[in-house]
C-alpha cells in the first residue's frame, strides 16, 4: 500500500525501504485515559498535511521536533501533528494552531551528509486539539481521538465508484502518478480512507489539504475529493489538448520539411532545381532586362545576392521581395510624349473651363515654350490659390488632358507625419515608400502631372514636419535626385510637373512657398456664375437627373435668383447643388406623371427651393445724414457695407461697433484724428468734442470685418454727422486713409466694384492707384457706373457730401453756459499744474 507512494527502487534500496517501514507498525497506538483524552509530545508540521493510514518521508532539522521525535521514539509512542492555522475555521483550535491535528508514528530518524535528518512517518487517527503546552523544550498536546464511521450505504458506494472512475482518467492523463495508485484506491473500501489516499495523491495545495484534514465526516469528505478530482481533470484535459496541437504542429512542421527536401531531390535529378531557386534566378532575370539606373540595378543585385544566402522560410525574404518588388515597379525610365500643340490645348481648357485667363495664360505659355524646344527642360511649379469650388483641382485634370500627361492626384489634408512623405525605413515592420513614390508608381510613368491637393491643410506634431519634407520635392534643383526613406535611392522627379493647391496661404511656410509659382483664383463674379452654370452646370445636372434639354428651361432671371438668394459663396458647388435640387424635383413630376413646368422662373424657384436664405445689401433709398456707402471684399465676391455715424451727448469718447478687427478700429481712429485736424476747414468748433460721444456701427455685426479699406467711408461718415450734410445715395467708396488726408490703394478693387454694381450704386470713388485694376472690370459695368478716382480726402468729401449749410451750433451760446465751461476749463488747469 505505501510503495506507490514512495516509488520503486533497486532491490537494496526496496528491502531497506520494507524495513523502515515494518518500524513503524511495531509502534503501538496511544492509550487515552478515562475521558479519551491522551498526551503525546507535539511535532509542528511546515509546508506538509499528513493524513490517516498513508506513509511520507519528512525532513528534520535541529530544534523542538528532533526532541520530541527522539523522546517518541525513546518512549515507544506516537506523536501528535500540530499544523499552523492557514485559514478559519469554525473548529476548536490552540491558539496559532489547527483544532484537529494527527496521530502519527515516526520510524528510525536517518542523519543526512548536511547535518539534517529524515524519517518515514505514518498516520493513524485524526484527534481534536484539547491543549498545547509550550512550557518544555518542545510543546506537549492533550488531543482527543476521533473515530470515524465506516458504515457504507448505497450512496456512499456510488459516490465511492465516482470517485475512483474520476481518479482513473486523472492517473491516465497525469504523467506524474504511477499507475500502481489506482489499483490501491480500487482496493481501499472505507469513504473516508479512499478520500485522504487521493488527497495526498493528487497535486493540491497546502490550504486545501488543511480544508480536507479538518472534514470529519467521511461522506463530505469523499464529496469534497470528487469535485477537486473534476477540476484537476479539466485542466488535465486541456493540457493533454494542447499538447496534442503542439505535437501535431511539430509533426507536420517535420513532415513539410522531409516532403520539401524529397521534391528538392526529385527537382535535382530531373534538371529542374528546385522553386526558390527558381523563383531567385527569374527576379535576378527580370533585373537584369528592366531599364533601371546603374545605382537602382546595383541595388537590386546585392539584395538578390543576400537572398540567395538565406533559408526559404527566414522572417527577412519578405521584407526584401517586397524591396525588390518596388524596385522593379517604379517607372524610373519610362515617360509619356507631351502634346504641343498650343491651339489644341486652349481649346481644351475653353471647353472645360470659363473664365481663369491667368491660369489658362500659364499654362499656354509653358506649352509655348517646350514646343521651342529650350536646351533645358524645366517644369513648371504652381501653386492654384483661392476659394472652396472655384475649379483648382478640375483645372489641373484638364492640363493632363492637354498635354497628354497621366494625371495622379495626392490630398495632403490632415497628414501629419514626415514618413508619409519620405516614407519609413526597411527596419520598421510592415515599412513602405512615402506616399509621393507611392503616387509615382500608381502613375506609372516619369513625367505625369502630378496635383498635391490641399497643401495649406499640412499639419507638425512630435513626429515631424511634413512641409519640410516637401522642400526637396518642390525645389527643381534638387528634385531630380530625391531620396525616400525606404528605398534609399535617387529618384528623378524633375520631369514631373507639379500643381498644388490651396485656399489660403497664410499657413504655408515661406520655404515652401518661395519654391511655388502662385496664381490667384479670386472666386466668380455673378456673370462668370450665369455663364458657368449655362454652359456646364445646368447641362449636367438635367442629364443626372434625367431630363432632355429641350423638356425644360432655366431662365436666366431665375438663375440670377438662386445665385443672389440661394447660395453665398466665390465658387459653384453649391450652386450646381441647387440647380440640382430644382432638377430632382421637375424629374419627380415627370416620373409621377403629373404636369412640371416647362419655364423655370423665380417663382418656380421659390416653390421648389424655400424662403431665400441670403438677403444681399441694398444701397440707400435716401440720402441720409452719417450714412456712407462701403465697398467691402469677402471669400465670396463684394460686398457693400453701410457705415452709420451717431453724435450723442457725452464725454469726447468714441466707440466703433460691429465686430470689427484691429486694422479697422485703427482706419476709424485714424479717420477721427483726421476730421479734428480739418476743424478750420470744415467751420467745427474743436471744443464741441469735448461734449459729444461718437459712435460708429458697422451693421450685420455677427460677422467678422477688418481691413484698412474703409478708413475713408468712416470718415466721410464721421464729417457728415458733425457737419449734418447729407450723404449722397448712390455713392459708394474703397479706400484707406492717411491722417494727412491722403487715399491710399486697396486690394479686391474688381470684386468691389461688380458689388457696387448690383447695388444699383452710380458713382464709385476709388484711389488713384487702383485705376491699373479696372482692367479686369466688364466693359458693361464700366459703362453702367461712374468710376470716380481720388487722391486726397477733400475729392471724396467734394462728391459725397452735399454742399455746405448753415447749421446752429451744438453748444448753447448764454453766458451762463460760458462760464461754467470757463470754469470747469480753469480747474482742469490747477489740476494738472505741479505742486510748489
Amino acid at each position: 500500500m505505501d510503495e506507490w507512494n514512495t516509488g520503486n527502487g533497486n532491490d537494496e534500496y526496496s528491502a531497506a525501504l520494507h524495513q523502515r517501514t515494518e518500524e513503524l507498525y511495531r509502534i503501538p497506538n496511544a492509550v487515552s485515559d478515562d475521558e479519551g483524552i491522551i498526551e503525546l509530545p507535539g511535532v509542528v508540521l511546515t509546508d506538509l498535511v499528513i493524513f490517516p493510514r498513508l506513509t511520507l518521508p519528512v525532513f528534520l532539522t535541529p530544534g523542538p521536533n528532533l526532541l520530541a521525535i527522539e523522546e517518541a521514539q525513546e518512549n515507544v509512542e506516537p506523536v501528535i501533528g500540530l499544523m499552523k492555522r492557514e485559514w478559519e475555521l469554525e473548529f476548536p483550535d490552540s491558539g496559532k494552531y489547527l483544532g484537529i491535528g494527527i496521530e502519527m508514528v515516526v520510524g528510525r530518524i536517518l542523519t543526512m551528509p548536511d547535518g539534517n535528518s529524515s524519517a518515514l512517518v505514518q498516520g493513524r487517527r485524526r484527534v481534536e486539539i484539547v491543549e498545547v503546552l509550550e512550557d518544555g523544550p518542545f510543546p506537549r498536546v492533550r488531543a482527543k481521538i476521533i473515530e470515524e464511521s465506516v458504515r457504507v450505504t448505497r450512496r456512499i458506494d456510488a459516490l465511492m465508484r465516482t470517485t475512483r472512475d474520476l481518479f482513473e482518467r486523472c492517473v491516465q492523463l497525469d504523467r506524474s502518478l504511477p499507475e500502481e495508485a489506482h489499483l490501491v484506491a480500487m482496493n481501499i473500501n472505507e469513504p473516508g480512507w479512499l478520500a485522504d489516499m487521493i488527497c495526498t495523491s493528487i497535486s493540491l495545495s497546502v490550504h486545501e489539504r488543511q480544508k480536507l484534514l479538518v472534514i470529519l465526516d467521511p461522506e463530505e469528505r469523499l464529496k469534497r475529493v470528487n469535485w477537486l478530482l473534476a477540476q484537476e481533470l479539466d485542466v488535465l484535459q486541456l493540457e493533454d489538448e494542447i499538447q496534442t496541437r503542439v505535437q501535431s504542429e511539430v509533426d507536420r512542421s517535420q513532415r513539410e520539411f522531409y516532403l520539401r527536401e524529397q521534391m528538392k531531390a526529385i527537382q535535382t535529378e530531373l534538371g529542374e532545381g528546385d522553386i526558390w531557386t527558381r523563383e531567385i534566378n527569374e527576379l535576378k532575370e527580370k533585373i537584369q532586362t528592366t531599364d533601371l539606373p546603374t545605382e537602382a540595378r546595383s541595388a537590386a543585385l546585392k539584395e538578390i545576392e543576400r537572398l540567395n544566402q538565406m533559408p526559404q522560410m527566414a522572417p527577412e525574404v519578405g521584407i526584401i521581395r517586397t524591396y525588390l518588388d518596388w524596385i522593379l515597379e517604379l517607372p524610373w525610365n519610362v515617360s509619356t510624349e507631351d502634346n504641343l500643340d498650343v491651339k489644341h490645348a486652349a481649346e481644351i481648357l475653353e471647353n472645360y473651363h470659363y473664365g481663369l485667363g491667368k491660369a489658362k495664360d500659364r499654362i499656354l505659355e509653358y506649352i509655348a515654350v517646350r514646343s521651342l524646344k529650350p536646351k533645358k527642360d524645366r517644369q513648371p511649379i504652381l501653386c492654384f490659390v483661392g476659394p472652396p469650388g472655384t475649379g483648382k483641382t478640375s483645372l489641373g485634370r484638364s492640363i493632363a488632358e492637354a498635354l497628354g500627361r497621366k494625371f495622379v492626384r495626392l490630398s495632403l489634408g490632415g497628414v501629419r507625419d514626415e514618413a508619409e512623405i519620405r516614407g519609413h525605413r526597411r527596419t520598421y515592420i510592415g515599412a513602405l515608400p512615402g506616399r509621393i513614390l507611392q503616387t509615382m508608381r500608381r502613375a506609372g510613368s516619369i513625367n505625369p502631372l502630378f496635383m498635391l491637393d490641399e497643401i495649406d491643410k499640412l499639419g507638425a506634431d512630435f513626429r515631424g514636419d511634413p512641409s519640410a519634407a516637401l522642400l526637396e520635392v518642390l525645389d527643381p534643383e534638387q528634385n531630380n535626385a530625391f531620396s525616400d526613406h525606404y528605398l534609399e535611392l535617387s529618384f528623378d522627379l524633375s520631369k514631373v510637373m507639379f500643381i498644388t493647391t490651396a485656399n489660403s496661404m497664410t499657413t504655408v511656410p515661406p520655404a515652401l512657398m518661395d519654391r511655388m509659382e502662385l496664381i490667384e483664383f479670386p472666386g466668380y463674379i455673378e456673370e462668370e456664375k450665369v455663364e458657368i452654370a449655362r454652359r456646364f452646370l445646368i447641362p449636367r445636372q438635367l442629364e443626372e437627373s434625367g431630363l432632355e434639354e429641350h423638356e425644360t428651361r432655366l431662365q436666366e432671371v431665375a438663375l440670377r435668383k438662386i445665385i443672389r438668394e440661394y447660395t453665398y459663396e466665390a465658387g459653384v458647388r453649391n450652386l450646381e447643388r441647387e440647380i440640382g435640387r430644382t432638377c430632382r424635383k421637375i424629374a419627380r413630376l415627370k416620373s409621377e406623371k403629373k404636369k412640371f413646368p416647362r419655364q423655370i422662373t423665380p417663382t418656380v424657384i421659390e416653390k421648389f427651393l424655400g424662403p431665400p436664405e441670403f438677403f444681399q445689401t441694398e444701397a440707400e433709398r435716401t440720402d441720409e445724414v452719417g450714412v456712407a456707402t462701403a465697398i467691402a471684399w469677402t471669400e465670396n465676391g463684394g460686398e457693400i457695407m453701410p457705415v452709420e455715424v451717431l453724435i450723442l451727448d457725452g464725454k469726447g469718447n468714441m466707440q466703433i461697433t460691429g465686430q470689427v478687427g484691429d486694422v479697422m478700429q485703427e482706419s476709424a481712429q485714424a479717420a477721427f484724428s483726421y476730421m479734428k485736424s480739418r476743424c478750420h476747414e470744415l467751420m467745427i468748433d474743436p471744443e464741441e468734442f469735448e461734449h459729444l460721444d461718437i459712435h460708429i456701427h458697422i451693421p450685420e455685426g455677427a460677422i467678422p470685418k477688418d481691413g484698412p479699406s474703409a478708413g475713408i467711408t468712416i470718415a466721410t461718415s464721421l464729417i457728415s454727422a458733425i457737419t449734418e450734410r447729407p450723404i449722397y445715395k448712390d455713392v459708394g467708396m474703397t479706400g484707406e486713409i492717411t491722417l494727412r488726408g491722403r487715399v491710399l490703394p486697396i486690394g479686391g478693387l474688381k470684386e468691389k466694384i461688380l458689388a457696387a454694381h448690383r447695388a444699383g450704386l452710380k458713382r464709385v470713388l476709388i484711389p488713384v492707384r487702383n485705376q491699373k485694376d479696372l482692367v479686369d472690370v466688364p466693359k458693361k459695368v464700366l459703362s453702367d457706373l461712374k468710376i470716380i478716382p481720388v487722391m486726397h480726402m477733400d475729392q471724396v468729401l467734394e462728391v459725397a457730401l452735399h454742399p455746405p449749410v448753415e447749421r446752429k451750433p451744438r453748444l448753447r451760446a448764454d453766458k451762463k453756459s460760458v462760464k461754467k465751461r470757463a470754469a470747469k476749463k480753469a480747474e482742469k488747469t490747477e489740476t494738472t499744474q505741479p505742486a510748489s
